[in-house]
Parts: C-alpha cells; sequence; structure tokens
C-alpha cells in the first residue's frame, strides 16, 4: 500500500478517528468502572458499620461490648486491610483484633451524619474510612464509629478491570482495522478494474473500458469512453486529411513532371529532379505526420506475421524476374501495438531493399519478449562495411544509383519506428548480406472473454 494511494488515506484515516474513539471510550469506561468500585466499596464499608452499630450495647459496668462478631473472618486477621473501632470522649474503647496495637485516627465531624475519608492506617497505608457518631443507651457521650478497609483493593480491581480492558480494546481495534483494510479493497475494487480496462486499451486488447461499475464510478467510464471515441474521430479525420493533402500535392507535382519530360534542355531537367526531390520529400513527411497521429492512438494492435506474409507475395510478384526467394517466419502470435499501415510501410521499406540487394534469398523473422517485438530482415547480397551503414540513415544517400529507390526508405522506418519507441539497427547478416533488426513495442494477447 502506497503512502500516497487512497487506500492509505482511508485507512489511515479511519485508524486515526478509530484510536481516538477507542482511547475515549477506554477511559470513559475506565472512570466509570472505577466509580462504581468506589460507590460500592463505600457502600460494603456502611454495611458493616450499620453492622457494628447494631450489635453493640452496653454491658457490666458500663463498658461497650458486641452481642455478636460481624461475619468478617478478616476483622480478627491482624493487619489484614480490614478494621474498625469505637472511640468514645477519652480515646478507643473497641477495636477490632486485626488492628493489633493500632488505633485509627478520626476526621470526621461531631454531628450523625456518614463521614468518607481517606486516612493512614497500619505500616503507612492508604485507608478508605466511614464513620458516624451514635448515641447509644448507656452512654452519656455519644461514640465515633468506624470501618476502615485498605485503597489497595480498590485499585488493585481498577488495575485489572483496565488490563482487560486494554486486551478488548486492542482486539477490537485491530478486528476494526482489519474490517476497514477488507472494506477499502473491496470498495477499491472498481477502480483497480478501470485501471485495469485502461492497461487492456493501451496494450491493445480492447478498444473500450467493458462492464458495469457502481454508480459514483459509471459516469467516470462513460466519459473516458467517449474521449477514447472522441480520439478516435479525431485521428480518423486526420488520416482523412493527411491523404486529401497528399492527393492535392502529388497530382500537381506529377502534372509538372510530365510536363517536364515532354522537354528537353537544362531546365526541364532541373524540373524533373526538383519535382522528384518534392515527391520523395511528401511522401515521407507525410509518413511521419500519418504514423504522428496514430502512434498515440489507444488499442490499435496489428498481426505482424500477417501483414509480412503479404508483403512477401506482393514483393515476390515485383522482382519475379528475379528469382528471389523470400522466407518468413517466428512467432505467429506477435502484435504490433500500432496500426498497420504503418507496420507495412516499414516492412514493406525493409523487405523490398533486401530484395533489391539480395542475390537470391530475404529472410524475415519475428519475435516477441515482453512488451518489445522484433523483425529481423537479413539478404544473401554484398552486404555493407560499418561506416556504410551509418550512412544510409542519412536522408537522400544513395550508395547506388544503379539501384532503383529514393534513398529515404531506412531514414523514414527510422523516424516512424522512433515514433513509436522503436528502433532500427544494422549489423552484418548470417547469410552475408545486410541485417536489418527493427525494434517496436509489442501489443499483448487479446484477453479471454467478457469483463
Amino acid at each position: 500500500m502506497k503512502v500516497n494511494s487512497l487506500a492509505f488515506r482511508l485507512v489511515a484515516g479511519a485508524g486515526l478517528w478509530l484510536a481516538a474513539g477507542l482511547l475515549a471510550g477506554g477511559f470513559l469506561l475506565s472512570d466509570i468502572f472505577e466509580d462504581s468500585v468506589e460507590r460500592s466499596f463505600d457502600a460494603r464499608l456502611q454495611v458493616y458499620l450499620e453492622s457494628l452499630i447494631a450489635v453493640s450495647r452496653a454491658g457490666n459496668a458500663g463498658r461497650l461490648e458486641l452481642a455478636r462478631g460481624l461475619g468478617e473472618p478478616r476483622f480478627t486477621q491482624p493487619y489484614s486491610g480490614w478494621y474498625w473501632q469505637v472511640s468514645g470522649a477519652h480515646g478507643p474503647v473497641l477495636r477490632s483484633r486485626s488492628l493489633w496495637d493500632m488505633t485509627l485516627n478520626d476526621k470526621g465531624g461531631e454531628d450523625g451524619a456518614l463521614h468518607t475519608y481517606i486516612a493512614d492506617g497500619p505500616d503507612g497505608r492508604s485507608l478508605r474510612v466511614v464513620e458516624r457518631n451514635v448515641s447509644l443507651p448507656g452512654f452519656p457521650h455519644r461514640l465515633r464509629y468506624m470501618v476502615a478497609a485498605e485503597e489497595s483493593e480498590i485499585s488493585r480491581e481498577v488495575a485489572h478491570f483496565n488490563e482487560i480492558l486494554t486486551y478488548g480494546l486492542a482486539a477490537l481495534g485491530f478486528g476494526l482495522i482489519a474490517a476497514v483494510l477488507i472494506q477499502v479493497h473491496f470498495g477499491l475494487t472498481p477502480l483497480r478494474r478501470m485501471r485495469e480496462g485502461l492497461s487492456s486499451i493501451r496494450a491493445g486488447r480492447t478498444e473500450r473500458l467493458a462492464g458495469s461499475f457502481p454508480a459514483e464510478v459509471q459516469p467516470l467510464a462513460e466519459e473516458l469512453n467517449a474521449l477514447l471515441e472522441h480520439n478516435a474521430d479525431v485521428v480518423e479525420r486526420a488520416r482523412t486529411h493527411v491523404g486529401n493533402l497528399a492527393h492535392a500535392l502529388k497530382t500537381p507535382l506529377a502534372v509538372l513532371a510530365n510536363e517536364a519530360a515532354r522537354e528537353k534542355g537544362q531546365l526541364a531537367d532541373s524540373v524533373l529532379r526538383q519535382t522528384d526531390v518534392m515527391r520523395r520529400q511528401v511522401d515521407h513527411y507525410l509518413s511521419r505526420a500519418r504514423a504522428a497521429a496514430m502512434s498515440g492512438v489507444l488499442g490499435v494492435r496489428t498481426a505482424v506475421l500477417p501483414a509480412v506474409e503479404d508483403l512477401k507475395r506482393t514483393l515476390e510478384r515485383i522482382h519475379a524476374e528475379r528469382h528471389i526467394e523470400i522466407t518468413v517466419g517466428g512467432d505467429r502470435d506477435a502484435s504490433f501495438r500500432g496500426e498497420r499501415q504503418d507496420l507495412e510501410e516499414m516492412l514493406g521499406n525493409l523487405m523490398d531493399n533486401g530484395c533489391k540487394w539480395a542475390h537470391g534469398r530475404v529472410a524475415v523473422a519475428v519475435a516477441h519478449a515482453g512488451d518489445r517485438l522484433t523483425v529481423v530482415v537479413e539478404d544473401d547480397g554484398p552486404g555493407l562495411s560499418p561506416d556504410e551503414r551509418a550512412q544510409l540513415f542519412q536522408r537522400g544517400k544513395r550508395l547506388d544509383e544503379a539501384v532503383p529507390g529514393s534513398g529515404l526508405g531506412l531514414a523514414i522506418v527510422r523516424d516512424i519506428a522512433e515514433l513509436y519507441g522503436g528502433s532500427v539497427t544494422l549489423d552484418r547478416a548470417d547469410l552475408g548480406g545486410l541485417q536489418v533488426r527493427l525494434t517496436l513495442p509489442a501489443a499483448e494477447s487479446k484477453a479471454v472473454g467478457t469483463a
């Protein structure tokens, strides 16, 4: 999950809100539980206090005594943490055995109301104390009844609850984050499908986004399909204009060439040469313009071997008197991510050049690896030196004027290939002549089925 992705933002935002909510809820629950424990603890102490008052009576010689025990064994265990004490005007008159030789310091008022406070107990431990002043028959002064217990019992109970609460909220938080991850994964699935659909269009497997999308995404898919259709229309109009321009230019040039051919002299020869140069330049730049328009079209793909085999049949007829043998082989599934017309123009130039220079054989091999395809054209002609191979890419540079052609073929091939992000390299062929290696973007295999 990338930091700048929608998924990360959604999960991170949900995680922060969940963490804040769980922390606030945890503190609130902990405070509520602690308050509840304190109230319960005070109520328990108050019950013991009322029981202590209820079992108190005046004994022989006016001494205070208990009719029976309180039923809590910890009041009899020394320093158990649970204590009670009854004090008179001159100090304690009766206390629990758990206090042993210690006494409780009272902080209550002189009225008969119930008082709750914190006091120091044995070993400096903090005690929670409830006390009340009570008047008993047979006693001239009020007696102060006190019941106390160590406050650590509350803290231990709260700490235990907080531990369980922490683990519980952590498990809940991880569970909610997992639920958010699942929700984000499935919620963003339409966007992933759209991305895969656009990748298929760019690779040439499909021509438009297919399938249904959620209501929030469907308008975007429709707009993208409309944009693709508009792009195709614009390209088609551009191709039409290019064709019209080519026709408009070639017809006057042909008229000029024909008129000059009927005349004799230096002026006629100059007109013929210049019209030939103009015709070649028009062909060259119109090819580049058309290729540039088509190289950015999405969803265009062309099977390579069928185009090569069509060119083979045409060239064998053109060079029939020389008995040129053209062999074709390679990956039959290889496809070019571009227009068939551009592919035929590149391969036609290469194969035609091979036929012109070959003694009797031209070989074409097609290979496909990853996102690139390679077409290798070889001939058994005389071949070229490294310097001569470099000169071939110069526009209009010809090494042999006796061989028909304009001299722009390889330059046109290179320009069209570069428009598609490809390349052309020259080397010595295994057949003895020239090897031309054309590298182009490959279209992926068409997807099976529909989305």
